[in-house]
């Protein structure tokens, strides 16, 4: 069983089959849900972080907790309800978009050479009568 501090590798023949569930792998980057319907349209639903501990239907169920333990880091589809494996290959913590760009405000950037000044002087006493 994973707990929060071991991450699970799972690769696409390693995916523990859920009798409930369609699982996947996520692919590196991806975001949104690609399950083919009946039709062969993708259904592109946003994956989002699954908390299965919180979810009624699940208790219910409990497929999920028998198999991955209760920390286990899942990814659903808001539409399909199809379940992604995170890829080993993707960042993971707190950002997982990335790292961003960088500020053009603040310390981020030099400054120019004809924007420097002078650094600021203490504001002079006031004479005491």
């Amino acid at each position: 069983m994973a707990s929060t501090s071991e991450t699970m590798q799972v690769s696409e023949h390693s995916l523990p089959q859920l009798p409930h569930h369609r699982v996947k792998l996520k692919k590196k980057g991806q975001r949104s849900c690609n399950e083919k319907d009946d039709k062969g349209k993708i259904c592109a639903g946003h994956l989002k972080r699954w908390y299965y501990l919180a979810d009624v239907l699940e208790q219910q169920c409990g497929d999920v907790v028998r198999a991955l333990g209760r920390d286990a880091e899942i990814y659903r589809c808001e539409h399909c309800k199809t379940l992604y494996f995170p890829n080993p290959e993707d960042p993971h913590g707190r950002n997982v978009a990335g790292k961003g760009s960088v500020s053009d405000f603040g310390l981020t950037l030099p400054p120019k050479d004809g924007d420097k000044k002078e650094p600021e002087k203490p504001a002079a006493e006031a004479p005491k009568p």
